[in-house]
């Protein structure tokens, strides 16, 4: 169910830099096995004291005399790192800032991995991990692309990531809406069904003008993707895509609960589908680059090609 599409997600976002960067080895060791379901990946990016700011990671790779590197380090708020048998890992491989980062493909059977489940406010069927690493021996072969490019190589893979989240967020804000117009149609209060009340049609109304706007959106950039517009043009327009994907969830979720009113804070009973998938707002508008950091890039990047 849940966790199993949450997996394939993750999947989906952690295997591109193999498939685009990657060498054959990494590519015939992964790729197929991930595509057709027998394995799993996940992104190892994230750390403690670096979240939003990829680059200022702390994770190191130090070169060994053979060509390998010794990694050590921890990584918070690893999607599915349970189920993972490979990581796709961002770590210091030379000096500070982004110049510095590079990404290696650490299987999770490698000595000095420890992977437990971090307990979160939004659904657990799928899983939240939190990796510790301690001398852990990667082969040279296991560097995917070059040294010192896996900054370069995040970036643009955060499109697709954004984009899978938006798409969730989306089906999401629908199922929401979906629920309560249900609801309102069979629910009485006053003598009438809720539906018959003018402020309800308004909150309903606004929530389809959301949804629907949001869909428009999301087909155009899968539009754009699907035709070979490259990374390097979407970037804006996945981080837009993302936050009005998050905030449309959030209201479409908040105007739901309303309209199921003490129904949707229990976990039981007609509303409790809007009372768990409005624990999953957050997990749709912080992972992937925060509605402040996306909005804040979006303008950055705006004023850099003025």
């Amino acid at each position: 169910g849940c966790g199993a599409m949450g997996q394939l997600g993750i999947d989906s976002m952690a295997v591109p830099p193999i498939v685009a960067y990657g060498s054959d080895h990494l590519k015939d060791l992964v790729v197929r096995a991930v595509a057709s379901g027998k394995k799993h990946i996940s992104l190892a990016i994230s750390e403690p004291t670096a979240g939003s700011d990829v680059s200022n990671i702390k994770c190191t790779a130090e070169k060994r005399p053979d060509g390998g590197y010794i990694v050590s380090g921890e990584k918070k708020w690893i999607t599915g790192g349970l189920w993972a048998d490979w990581f796709t890992l961002a770590c210091r491989t030379g000096g500070s800032g982004p110049g510095g980062i590079s990404l290696l493909l650490l299987d999770k059977n490698f000595k000095g991995i420890n992977v437990r489940k971090m307990q979160t406010q939004a659904s657990s069927s799928h899983n939240t991990s939190f990796v510790t690493l301690e001398d852990v021996e990667v082969p040279a072969q296991n560097l995917i692309g070059k040294e010192g490019r896996g900054f370069k190589y995040l970036m643009l893979n955060f499109n697709h990531e954004r984009f899978v989240i938006a798409t969730g967020a989306t089906r999401s804000a629908r199922v929401c809406f979906e629920e309560a117009l249900l609801w309102s149609t069979t629910r009485r209060t006053f003598g009438k069904k809720l539906v018959e009340h003018q402020i309800i049609r308004y909150k309903l109304a606004e929530m389809a003008r959301l949804i629907e706007t949001l869909q428009d959106s999301l087909e155009r950039v899968a539009f754009q993707f699907s035709n070979g517009v490259p990374d390097s043009e979407l970037g804006g327009q996945c981080a837009l895509l993302k936050v009005q994907a998050s905030k449309t969830f959030e209201y479409v979720a908040r105007e739901a609960s309303q309209i199921f009113g003490g129904s949707s804070i229990v976990r039981e009973g007609k509303g409790k589908i809007v009372e768990r998938l409005y624990r999953e707002v957050r997990a749709s508008a912080i992972p992937g680059g925060s509605e402040e950091i996306l909005l804040d890039f979006v303008i950055r990047q705006a004023v850099a090609k003025m």
